[in-house]
């Protein structure tokens, strides 16, 4: 595990929120001069903190037929390997977008994109679930995304009431 330094877990925060930010934005947000800046992000580049820059998209807002659903798979772990070896196996499809190692009722999450309904329940049923250590799964279709990493994607109002006071 690595420790950064508090520049560097800053320089973190700004680009979660936004990665479109320059290193001449953030060093006027942090009051550091650029190429520190710079050398931060480099840094965490190279040590892969920082994996990739992505766009947050809201595929409701296009004529998209995507689908995507997330699958509770429980496991038996392998023997010298626990759960590394399966869930290497399984983040390895395509359409397999993010797999989690959970606490609770099942062992992983993982998320899968298809086509269509039948594409995603012919992922489970004919790579998924004949992995000899997947035991059950249960898969859950995402109807609607309200709200992604910190980002919501539909207008809400504010609650305009007046307020009444005893």
């Amino acid at each position: 595990m690595k420790d950064l330094n508090d520049l560097q877990l800053k320089v973190l925060d700004l680009l979660k929120e936004d990665a479109r930010r320059t290193p001449a934005l953030l060093s006027t947000l942090l009051g550091e001069s650029e190429d520190k800046i710079k050398n931060a992000v480099t840094q965490l580049e190279q040590d892969h903190v920082i994996v990739k820059y992505a766009t947050v998209v809201n595929w409701s807002k296009i004529d998209d037929e995507k689908v995507t659903a997330l699958i509770e798979v429980q496991i038996t772990p392998e023997r010298g390997r626990g759960f590394e070896g399966i869930a290497e196996r399984i983040y390895l499809y395509p359409q397999v977008k993010s797999v989690y190692l959970m606490s609770g009722a099942y062992d992983l999450l993982v998320e899968v994109e298809g086509g269509n309904l039948r594409e995603v329940a012919n992922f489970v049923s004919e790579k998924l679930s004949p992995i000899d250590s997947v035991l059950s799964t249960k898969t859950n279709f995402i109807l609607k995304k309200y709200k992604q990493d910190g980002i919501i994607f539909e207008d809400h109002q504010e609650d305009n009431r007046l307020m009444i006071s005893p």
